[in-house]
């Protein structure tokens, strides 16, 4: 690995817009934050995902070449498009960020690790199938489900209006996080961010 290999940034979620405000879909909602901030537009790309281009960090050649992507193809299958695009862009397992919802964590919690298992999370599953486990997340709490509420019922949810009222700050913390990662580090990131 080194400072001019690029990094792919993956977040997490489902396509299409009856999912879009999704608890699961998260991983997408700082993808998108992320990109605006590189004034970058998602344009579709052959791995069945849509990717942002750009650079993260200091402006100009010092920035770290990154490609944000969201697949495609629903989240339980996320590790095809994810495989295409790290073998498009070249791209070291070590150079992978991947963003996801986490039940395990409390709502807007954030924890940032490397490697690991897929604690029941289909997406990552599909993703340690076809890539193997070393890759970095980004882990976005939001919380377990109320009462007896299955667990699928509950990711596919929209977040409550309580949680909506501070979503934005959440998801912007979490690309902050992204951003963090990329440019100093995973022992730097962890202890600014790990809550």
């Amino acid at each position: 690995m080194t400072d001019a290999d690029p990094w792919l940034v993956v977040g997490l979620g489902n396509p299409g817009p009856e999912y879009a405000a999704n608890r699961h879909n998260v991983g997408f909602m700082v993808a998108d934050l992320l990109a605006e901030r590189m004034s970058g537009r998602f344009k579709a790309h052959k791995s069945r995902a849509q990717v942002v281009e750009g650079r993260i960090g200091a402006p100009g050649p010092t920035g770290r070449r990154v490609v944000v992507a969201k697949p495609m193809s629903f989240m339980n299958v996320s590790g095809g498009p994810v495989t295409a695009l790290r073998d498009f862009y070249k791209v070291p397992v070590s150079n992978i960020v991947v963003i996801h919802d986490e039940l395990d964590i409390d709502y807007g919690a954030l924890r940032l690790k490397t490697g690991g298992g897929d604690n029941g999370h289909n997406g990552l599953k599909s993703i340690t199938k076809s890539s193997g486990p070393d890759y970095h997340r980004v882990r976005f709490g939001i919380g377990r489900p109320p009462g007896r509420m299955q667990v699928a019922d509950f990711v596919l949810k929209d977040f409550s209006s309580a949680e909506r009222k501070e979503l934005g700050y959440f998801v912007d913390r979490a690309a902050d996080a992204v951003e963090a990662l990329v440019i100093e580090g995973l022992e730097r990131a962890q202890s600014t961010y790990n809550t």
